[in-house]
């Protein structure tokens, strides 16, 4: 039997999915969260064998919460089950050590079949072909930690002193990491960076 762990913020679509793997003969559902900082605390209770996890999340979110099982629990399987079919998610998802990745409108014995796979230790990307394709072309996101964090900010329409005082640094400085943001993403505004980041999934 492969014991199954849910996680993901909607109420709906957890229950949904739950009552789906629970008919299957071979899988069980063995515990359902709703926020990423639950499921380190479930999968230690359950030892689940595969996680599929959303990627947005309140509390941590899934690629996070993906490279803590890691090291946490190395012989359990994470497969990444979202709505945001993004280059960069796919690319981060499989650098932090997902198994798989699938996008939640695939068809339900694509997504069973998935995670029968990663349970056997195969890896699994069951996404739109342009989708595979551009994640190859943009490779590993080239965001450092502070600039993402400083676009972030930008990207919900703080100012360059918000933002400062926020981050606890230097206008300069804050100007400095938009502008290396700006270079990276080809981009010509600090809102046109943060566009650009969070439609590549680098944020």
């Amino acid at each position: 039997m492969i014991k199954v762990l849910l996680a993901d913020d909607q109420a709906l679509v957890r229950g949904a999915l739950a009552t789906m793997l629970d008919l299957e003969p071979d899988l069980a559902v063995v515990a359902q969260v709703g926020s990423g900082d639950e499921v380190l605390v479930a999968a230690r209770e359950t030892m689940p064998d595969v996680v599929l996890l959303d990627i947005q999340m309140p509390g941590k979110d899934g690629l996070t919460v993906a490279a803590e099982l890691r090291t946490a629990l190395p012989r359990c399987r994470v497969l990444m089950c979202t709505t945001f079919g993004r280059p960069g998610y796919l690319t981060r998802a499989m650098a932090v050590g997902a198994s798989g990745f699938i996008v939640k409108d695939s068809p339900p014995e694509t997504l069973v079949e998935a995670v029968r796979k990663v349970h056997a230790g195969l890896r699994v990307i069951e996404v739109d072909p342009a989708l595979a394709a551009e994640s190859l072309i943009h490779g590993l996101n080239p965001l450092t930690l502070r600039e993402r964090e400083v676009l972030s900010a930008v990207g919900r329409g703080r100012s360059i002193a918000e933002v400062a005082k926020i981050l606890h640094l230097a206008e300069g400085t804050v100007r400095n990491h938009l502008s290396a943001a700006m270079g990276k993403t080809g981009t010509g505004s600090r809102g046109e960076a943060a566009l650009v980041a969070e439609e590549r999934g680098w944020l």
